[in-house]
């Protein structure tokens, strides 16, 4: 089964905020488009078995369904619906974050 990938606004934003922080903030643009070129590549890849990356443990992510998918040092937070066979990225963050305090505040249930 192929599964259609949806980006979810605050996913979209993720991505544009780690494109400008390491083209700007870090001044590389050359490394801000290799980065966002492995997590489009990541990301594109769920169309093909979703669930093969671990389910996230807390809740009320754990009983919506929600996966983490590890890309280089950054986290891509997607959840599969295999009846739709639609995955939708909800969340892209550094790894080194507080995860659970950055889902609880900055992530709508509401997908």
């Amino acid at each position: 089964m192929i599964f259609e990938i949806e980006i979810s606004v605050q996913a979209d934003s993720d991505l544009r905020n780690i494109y400008e922080y390491i083209a700007y903030e870090l001044q590389s643009p050359e490394n801000a488009i290799g980065q966002l070129d492995r997590l489009e590549d990541s990301i594109l890849s769920l169309d093909q078995m979703p669930e093969r990356f671990r389910a996230y443990e807390k809740e009320p992510w754990h009983n919506r369904g929600l996966r983490i998918m590890p890309v280089d040092n950054y986290c891509v937070f997607y959840i599969p619906n295999a009846e739709k066979a639609v995955v939708t990225i909800i969340r892209v963050m550094y790894g080194g974050r507080d995860i659970d305090t950055q889902l609880q505040k900055n992530t709508s249930l509401s997908i």
